[in-house]
């Protein structure tokens, strides 16, 4: 049923409503807030840059941007995403009521106004699912999210050394899963990897230890359904950005520890990938050429001398080492009093913050959000990284805000949702870098 509410509802968006001069602020693809300029129909990120597009191309972006709207702010009334976008409310009611039939978004319940007809409120359809599937080193994650990033089932199986017995293993849990989705649309299947992949195949990996082997075919293959791959570091900045959104800024790094190092970047508002999806790998930085050998085949790169590994390491080397001891651990072995326990996370946070430094001085970030199971001892890390940081920082700059993400491990799944869901609501594919 068509609603056009003649007043805003009270419970989002600004109260008047621009002139077609105004700039607007609203999320862009990312979630990110930027300024548009509105016309008198049509609400785009870039006037400049459409003047020639077509009106398909126009409708395009306009469905976007409502469409990022709902996300943001449901529920919401077609009022305030008149009000907010700078859109018609005729337009609005076009785009919205073609979304209702494409199913994915829901009417509400009605909001209450001081006059006139209550407003119907709008949100997305949780019954469009995603598949993630997080890939580590030692164990591999598969769950079922909704659109909002709602996960109601996740199976954890051991990581094959064989990339081709991993594929077949995992369609074996993949197939089930979809069989279970009866009612359901599945948009696809994200994979997040400790690793850059490029063109479906995974190129580098040097934790994973999977040689460029193609990741997309067999699983596409096996499912019918479109997947996505994307690198863990980055798929945590999808995810901060994307669910995450107060607060985060434009410019922030993403630093992932475990068993490597890993870095996802976000400048202006864009994820960069560089040339084959290779950016960010600080891990692989030498920090010393004469240190010890990293899985990359090279010696002394940071993450030989920062990760979880290298903290074992330093405990091994300074203690009588028991054998399987994990990084978890590590940390409650340091909480029960034990030096040599403290010594060597101490020494992996000195080793975290000099490889930061780096980061710091070559892009600026405002803020660096770090992910990893160290967080849970960040009373521990937080003042030696922010110290060194503190220490090293430039004429005329800033140490950037560092962020402990306390995410249970969650946040490279939730990465797998936002890559996935890209193709729909706009992504950083679709924009420079």
């Amino acid at each position: 049923m068509t609603s056009r509410e003649s007043e805003p509802s009270t419970i989002d968006g600004p109260a008047g409503a621009p002139s077609p001069e105004e700039p607007v602020t609203r999320s862009d693809t990312l979630g990110v807030q930027s300024k548009t300029r509105t016309g008198n129909e049509m609400a785009v990120t870039d006037l400049d840059r459409t003047q020639g597009a077509s009106s398909e191309v126009v409708r395009d972006i306009n469905r976007r941007i409502v469409l990022n709207l709902i996300r943001t702010r449901q529920p919401i009334s077609r009022a305030d995403l008149a009000r907010v976008s700078g859109l018609q409310r005729s337009t609005i009611s076009l785009i919205v009521e073609g979304l209702i039939e494409e199913h994915w978004v829901l009417e509400g319940p009605t909001g209450r106004l001081p006059r006139g007809r209550r407003p119907t409120f709008l949100r997305l359809n949780d019954d469009r699912v995603i598949i993630g599937i997080d890939i580590r080193p030692t164990q591999i994650t598969v769950a079922l999210a909704n659109v909002n990033g709602k996960f109601s089932s996740q199976e954890v199986i051991p990581t094959p050394a064989d990339p081709k017995t991993a594929m077949d293993a995992l369609i074996q849990r993949v197939q089930p899963l979809i069989r279970s989705c009866r009612g359901k649309k599945i948009e696809g299947i994200g994979i997040s990897l400790p690793g850059r992949p490029h063109a479906g195949h995974l190129v580098f990996a040097p934790n994973l230890k999977w040689r460029d082997f193609d990741l997309r075919k067999p699983i596409a293959n096996a499912t019918g359904l479109e997947v996505e791959l994307e690198n863990a570091a980055n798929a945590c900045v999808l995810a901060a950005v994307w669910f995450d959104r107060a607060e985060l800024g434009r410019d922030l790094v993403v630093i992932t520890v475990s068993e490597g190092i890993g870095a996802g970047i976000l400048t202006g508002g864009h994820l960069v990938r560089g040339r084959n999806g290779m950016a960010g790998e600080f891990g692989h930085v030498p920090l010393d050429p004469a240190g010890p050998l990293c899985g990359c085949g090279g010696r002394g790169c940071w993450e030989v001398f920062a990760s979880n590994r290298a903290a074992l390491r330093y405990y091994h080397e300074s203690s009588s080492y028991a054998e399987g001891l994990s990084f978890i651990d590590l940390l409650s072995l340091a909480e029960q009093g034990d030096a040599c326990a403290a010594a060597a996370l101490e020494k992996m946070a000195h080793y975290l913050g000099r490889g930061m430094r780096m980061i710091v001085a070559g892009l600026a970030p405002e803020r660096i959000i770090i992910i990893g199971d160290l967080t849970r001892s960040w009373h521990r890390f937080g003042p030696v990284i922010e110290a060194d940081l503190q220490a090293q920082v430039l004429p005329g700059g800033r140490a950037p805000r560092l962020i402990p993400a306390h995410e249970d491990g969650m946040a490279r799944l939730r990465g797998t949702v936002a890559l996935v869901l890209q193709k729909h609501f706009g992504g950083t594919r679709d924009l420079p870098v």
